[in-house]
């Protein structure tokens, strides 16, 4: 056995575990989908969809594993070399102040200044173009929900949206 065989046979082949997890997830949505009653195609149960959708995730896993298997991955390790966390955890940190204030404040009210937080601190662009967005994306969303699609988004304390 050369040693480009035993490099794609590791078991810290993070691309090898993902669709380990990626068929182990599969498998759980075929067992509830039949859990929920698969009916038929002509009278669909609640699982129908679930069923088949669990059967493409394990088809996904499995082409991912063979390819691992094959051609090799890279390690956990490699995976989490010069890893910069100050963006991720600054948007979780944002979407968590985000969904504290949606009661409080309404849809609209909170949901601009996420958008100012996120086109200037997250991907930087201009202020005259951060503004706009931030005003027009959650307006939109806010017209398109309500009007067209009739839900319902909280409007907050002072009644805004």
């Amino acid at each position: 056995m050369s040693d480009q065989t035993n490099v794609k046979f590791r078991l810290g082949n993070s691309e090898l575990w993902g669709g380990l997890i990626g068929l182990a997830l599969g498998i759980f949505v075929i067992w509830s989908g039949v859990k929920l009653k698969l009916g038929s195609i002509n009278d669909p149960g609640s699982g129908y969809v679930l069923f088949y959708t669990g059967i493409l995730i394990c088809l996904f896993a499995a082409t991912i594993m063979v390819t691992a298997v094959t051609e090799g991955g890279p390690t956990f390790a490699s995976r989490w070399e010069n890893t910069r966390w100050s963006k991720p955890l600054l948007i979780i940190v944002c979407l968590t102040a985000f969904a504290f204030a949606l009661d409080t404040f309404g849809f609209l009210l909170s949901a601009i200044p996420l958008m100012v937080l996120l086109l200037r601190v997250i991907d930087p662009v201009r202020w005259s173009l951060a503004i706009p967005l931030s005003i027009l994306a959650p307006l939109g969303m806010w017209w398109v929900l309500k009007h067209l699609l009739g839900i319902q988004l909280p409007s907050g304390m002072f009644e805004i949206g």
